[in-house]
């Protein structure tokens, strides 16, 4: 195949998105960047390289799948699931929670959600309506941008700063320095980090930890990719360390949002939970009662008013697979983290390709100096153009990926997903981003207003 690839058929179908230009493109969100690139396949014939959509890249897990089965034909189609989540969900989500982050979350604090991303909506609308005049959700950028997306839907104030430029105890600092308004409701971060796949250390969750009890905000703990920093070889073994880092060890200001779309590859039937500190799920917040009309206690309202408010319950055989998964993780029967360490194969591959042809990574130091772990997500930038620039280029190339820019970043690039990639695909990856490098290595070309043109 001939790459560049025709710039007419690659422009209409980005116009046909409503990507008018350089900068629409480049910001593009990721279903619509997916939307693109289909199009694109289907009218070239030319199969993508893609590595926008963080999807997983591993079968789903035979038992849960089994056990929605077992559950459908035992009839539990015919009836509204329980909106505060089935005995079995519950149960197994407390034990999940402590054979892996080793926090202590009783049954009545886990919570099942439409995934995480119904469990981050719900949230950031409830936090912000806590207390009078804390209105802001706080981002450690780089952040996963739907959830920013949110907040804009919800019509939520956003501050943000790129955590990668304040690590270890510089986190205090700035920090403090943003809690300072008194604004603050909520904070939210990844760990490990989508899209930079860094990890935040013990010292810097204690910082979070007592600043979030200080200024009485509530930590959002976003754990999709839950003991997923491959690095550590003993990670994974249920009820033993190293258990995956949790502020949930130095603040009752937190909730814990745990997904099965990664660690399980369940991400089809949005089977997540959240799990609450037993301390926070009993406090009660006369503003949100007086707004609520009910007594204000975060747990009751949290379930009843803002979970119901946007389904009613999660789908009822996804409980019941989601329990036996959960069940067998916890009894060393489904393991998962060896499991997933095959994305960790593949961004290793990935990344010696691109530094190959002219790309480096962009976030390539943790805390502590040594280099970011191999996982699920990586990024990844080309000389020093910004990531709508490569976005903008790529396409023409076969291999689409999302702009950091609209993660929060600081720094110039890319974020890239490794789940996906097959093995017939690095051969592919490796000849067109050598073209690629062999057309762009002297030229730098930058045109604000137009999809820009192929030499």
């Amino acid at each position: 195949m001939h790459f560049p690839l025709d710039k007419h058929i690659v422009d209409s179908i980005c116009r046909q998105f409503g990507l008018r230009n350089f900068h629409e493109l480049g910001n593009a969100s990721i279903r619509q960047l997916a939307g693109v690139v289909k199009n694109i396949e289907q009218a070239t014939g030319v199969e993508y390289v893609n590595m926008a959509l963080g999807e997983p890249g591993l079968p789903a897990s035979e038992i849960g799948i089994e056990a929605e089965h077992k559950a459908l034909l035992n009839g539990c189609a015919a009836h509204y699931p329980n909106i505060i989540g089935i005995p079995e969900v519950k149960k197994w989500g407390s034990e999940f929670v402590r054979a892996f982050i080793n926090l202590q979350r009783p049954p009545e604090c886990i919570l099942p959600t439409v995934g995480s991303m119904q469990a981050a909506f719900a949230l950031n609308m409830m936090v912000i309506q806590l207390q009078e005049g804390k209105d802001t959700i706080l981002f450690l950028d780089p952040c996963f941008p739907v959830q920013k997306m949110q907040c804009a839907v919800i019509g939520s104030r956003v501050d943000a700063f790129d955590i990668a430029e304040y690590r270890g105890a510089k986190l205090r600092e700035e920090l403090e320095k943003h809690l300072q308004s008194g604004r603050i409701a909520g904070i939210l971060y990844s760990n490990p980090n989508n899209p930079t796949w860094s990890c935040l250390t013990e010292e810097e969750l204690q910082i979070i930890g007592e600043l979030a009890t200080q200024y009485d905000a509530i930590v959002l703990e976003d754990l999709a990719y839950l003991n997923m920093d491959f690095r550590d070889p003993d990670r994974g073994n249920p009820y033993s360390e190293p258990y995956q880092p949790s502020v949930g060890r130095y603040t009752h200001n937190c909730i814990q949002l745990i997904s099965c779309s990664k660690i399980f590859s369940y991400a089809g039937q949005r089977a997540a939970f959240v799990a609450i500190d037993p301390v926070l799920a009993k406090r009660v917040y006369p503003a949100l009662g007086k707004r609520l009309h009910n007594n204000g206690e975060l747990l009751q309202s949290f379930a009843y008013t803002f979970l119901y408010a946007l389904s009613s319950g999660v789908t009822h055989s996804v409980q019941h697979g989601m329990a036996a998964m959960l069940q067998a993780a916890c009894e060393g029967k489904l393991r998962y983290v060896e499991n997933t360490r095959e994305y960790a194969r593949r961004a290793h591959k990935i990344k010696e390709i691109m530094q190959r042809n002219g790309f480096h990574i962009v976030y390539d130091k943790d805390a502590d100096g040594q280099a970011v772990g191999d996982g699920f997500f990586f990024t990844f930038g080309y000389k020093d153009w910004s990531g709508a620039k490569l976005v903008n280029k790529l396409i023409y190339y076969g291999v689409s990926a999302i702009s950091l820019e609209s993660t929060g970043a600081c720094r110039e690039g890319m974020r890239g997903c490794a789940s996906s990639i097959r093995e017939d695909q690095y051969e592919q990856l490796e000849e067109r981003l050598r073209k690629f490098n062999e057309d762009y290595s002297q030229y730098d070309p930058y045109d604000p207003t137009e999809l820009p043109q192929i030499r």
